[in-house]
């Protein structure tokens, strides 16, 4: 019984002894408040403008942003750039096979991205890449080592270089800006975390009126319980 327990633990601990021994640069903590409408508009469009092209959410219908305070009006005017309807999903125009000739490798879905990978690993890879020459696209990524993914946010961050430092005798590496974007380091880092809260949110658009939903649950059963046992105490008040 006690080599069946400790063979439990030790599977449990598995995942957190792969994620700890993943190499690269610790990854940050994404701002993440899936309940900032302004913040989903602003990743939505930048979505549709910088990912689409490349990778579809085809989870996810463009009228559903609705739900983020957009008219039927404002949805076509900022979203939909490629003469669809509101109503149809969210479909990259680039053909599987035109992405693995370009890439060496097909462009993922992005609709659970987020939730298969983590925020703070979006927010933190969107932000890690830097010129390599040894790679195809001419770019690299230290979260993601020979990323099939070209920078395409480049001209928003700039071109950033790896420095490899020696401390403690242990390999440090770090990014350095040589040459900046056309937005500053923190207006870089507050459109990487509305795209990636928008992300999160692409993940499960009804997570908010799921907990809204829980919370009226929750308090309408306690409302109840408190019901039912003055009831009680009413019912059998005379018995006892």
């Amino acid at each position: 019984m006690n080599r069946l327990r400790i063979f439990l633990v030790i599977l449990c601990l598995l995942p957190f002894a792969a994620f700890s021994a993943e190499p690269g640069m610790p990854l940050d903590k994404a701002p993440i408040d899936t309940s900032d409408n302004a913040s989903l508009q602003r990743g939505a469009e930048s979505f549709v403008s910088y990912c689409l092209t490349c990778h579809g959410a085809s989870y996810m219908r463009y009228n559903r942003h609705r739900d983020l305070d957009l008219s039927e009006a404002e949805i076509l005017e900022r979203l939909i750039f490629t003469g669809q309807k509101s109503g149809d999903l969210m479909l990259t125009s680039m053909r599987k096979k035109e992405g693995e000739e370009w890439f060496g490798v097909v462009p993922p879905d992005l609709s659970v991205i987020a939730r298969s990978h983590g925020a703070d690993w979006l927010y933190t890879y969107l932000r890690a890449f830097y010129r390599d020459d040894s790679t195809v696209t001419g770019w690299n990524n230290l979260v993601f080592d020979k990323v099939a993914m070209p920078h395409v946010l480049h001209h928003l961050q700039g071109d950033q270089s790896i420095n490899v430092k020696t401390v403690s005798g242990e390999e440090v590496k770090e990014l350095q800006l040589d040459v900046p974007g056309s937005l500053s380091v923190a207006e870089y880092d507050k459109f990487v975390a509305d795209l990636v809260n928008y992300m999160v949110y692409l993940g499960e658009p009804a997570a908010n009126d799921r907990r809204r939903i829980g919370i009226m649950v929750m308090i309408f059963l306690f409302g109840m319980l408190g019901l039912t046992y003055a009831l009680k105490r009413e019912y059998w008040r005379d018995i006892h």
